[in-house]
């Protein structure tokens, strides 16, 4: 992560990322740019490093807002009308945590609204365009995230992610994305999606950077019950249940750690890579399953051990998550009425209009196939057939994970059966956009963490003489986000542009 120092000063960092965000305008990634705060916020910075003061582990470091974070600074809309005018009167952990350190937001990062989508189509302002290709989706729902890191506007930006909201966009556009373990960073100041699957992470140029926001962010919060100690710092981090087999395996003659804290014994890499036989690779894009198998073949060649694991409760996940996530987003926007924030019809004659007339213009359409689908499976009659069957459905697949590592340290998958598709192509065939999702859900259904890793380019296209960006997920056991990224780090190199 480049700093702030007297020689290059966080002022004139934030007004290169701000002079390239305005020359990227056509992509549509920003919402709202925060010029005058950020160039005021580096003044300050800037005046502790002339003083010889600490300004922070990312002193002076532009970074990219995904627009569902809440701040005290500009209008928090969730790329949404029924927010669009709303102003929080606090400021999410995760931001405060960021800017203790020194970090400087230049502006809100373009989503799907609410976070329901998977191709930044479903936003208020207009899709954002694909980093390497205009007429393709920049994956969604943190879309304008990926995109600012994909551009080097700034040299990271956080995100959210439910069932891939932060691996996929990540993936369409060549960049490191991480959904953590559940509750390893807090949720409190980030509007709702679905709270049991929820995760906050993070968009940047390498695993190694990410580590450091994870340093930075990682902890129990008492604003959010669901947050975990902080073991991301503090406690060791086995990626199964062997450590002694682990503590006798290397790779070459060189032991590396993996993730311990400070003075822990250090254990050796880990050597067994799963792949999920269950994922039928023969139906996803040529391109992806070979840049799959080339991934698997220079892991054999370094040493790995490559382990194929039978999950059969994952052809279920998919189905589990659009029962699961829709019943919570119907409780989450049950408050977005027009009475006590945000948007209101001006049309409405009476109360039952106020919430009927607002919420018809104030969100998506997607917002609102979601809002029916789970108030439909919460329903009387309808509760134990779906939503409880689910549940059930769920934990069947949690247990299968946990199975899976007794038998391997990571599991190695595509993110998304298919490169980024051209716009408009799935907007109106929302089964279609969904399937975009079968690797990524069942991570979020689990609590697992994964890192979304640059792996190559496909064939080039049209529109894309150079190809587009391909990526494949890392995913590990729970609490073993240090570990998943320092193996990343070792395997992985930043795919040049």
């Amino acid at each position: 992560m480049q700093i702030a120092t007297k020689d290059r000063t966080a002022v004139s960092m934030v007004k290169e990322a701000l002079d390239k965000a305005k020359r990227c305008k056509n992509y549509n990634i920003f919402v709202s740019l925060n010029e005058e705060a950020a160039i005021k916020r580096a003044e300050e910075i800037d005046a502790k490093i002339a003083k010889g003061e600490d300004a922070g582990r990312l002193a002076g470091v532009p970074y990219a807002l995904k627009d569902n974070f809440l701040s005290r600074e500009g209008a928090t809309t969730a790329s949404s009308k029924i927010l669009e005018p709303f102003k929080s009167p606090i400021t999410s952990t995760t931001v405060k945590k960021l800017e203790a350190e020194g970090a400087i937001m230049i502006g809100r990062t373009n989503m799907d609204s609410f976070a329901h989508g998977s191709s930044t189509e479903n936003s208020y302002f207009g899709p954002t365009l694909n980093a390497y290709d205009e007429t393709r989706v920049a994956g969604g729902s943190s879309g304008g995230s990926a995109v600012a890191v994909a551009k080097g506007i700034v040299q990271f930006a956080t995100g959210t992610d439910t069932g891939g909201s932060i691996r996929q966009p990540a993936s369409f556009n060549g960049v490191f994305g991480f959904k953590p373990t559940y509750g390893t960073i807090s949720r409190y100041g980030v509007v709702a999606m679905a709270s049991s699957t929820d995760c906050i992470g993070f968009f940047a140029n390498s695993a190694s950077d990410i580590d450091l926001l994870m340093q930075i962010c990682s902890g129990q919060d008492p604003y959010d019950m669901t947050t975990l100690p902080d073991y991301y710092n503090e406690s060791e981090q086995a990626v199964s249940g062997d450590l002694s087999r682990q503590r006798e395996r290397r790779i070459g003659s060189s032991p590396v750690t993996t993730g311990r804290a400070t003075g822990a014994p250090d254990i050796a890499a880990p050597v067994r890579i799963g792949i999920i036989k269950d994922f039928d690779l023969s139906k996803i894009d040529k391109n992806i399953k070979d840049a799959f198998d080339k991934k698997i073949a220079e892991l054999k060649e370094s040493g790995y051990e490559i382990v194929e694991l039978d999950m059969p409760a994952l052809k279920y996940a998919l189905a589990v998550y659009y029962i699961v996530v829709p019943a919570e987003i119907s409780s989450n926007l049950s408050r977005h009425d027009g009475v006590r924030y945000g948007y209101r019809s001006k049309d409405a004659k009476s109360l039952e209009e106020v919430y009927s007339f607002s919420r018809n213009l104030g969100f998506m359409p997607e917002n609102k196939r979601r809002i029916m689908i789970g108030n439909f499976v919460l329903s009387s009659g309808f509760y134990d057939a779906y939503y409880l069957k689910a549940q059930k459905a769920r934990t069947l697949i949690i247990k299968e994970y946990e199975n899976a590592f007794k038998k391997c340290d990571f599991i190695l998958t595509p993110v998304s059966p298919n490169p980024a598709f051209k716009l408009g192509e799935k907007v109106n065939d929302p089964i279609s956009m969904y399937l975009e999702d079968v690797m990524s859900v069942p991570l979020n259904l689990a609590g697992v963490p994964g890192l979304a890793i640059p792996v190559g380019r496909t064939e080039p296209t049209d529109t894309a003489k150079e190809g587009l960006p391909i990526g494949l997920q890392i995913v590990g056991p729970r609490r073993s986000d240090k570990a998943l990224l320092e193996f990343a780090s070792k395997i992985t190199k930043r795919e040049g542009k």
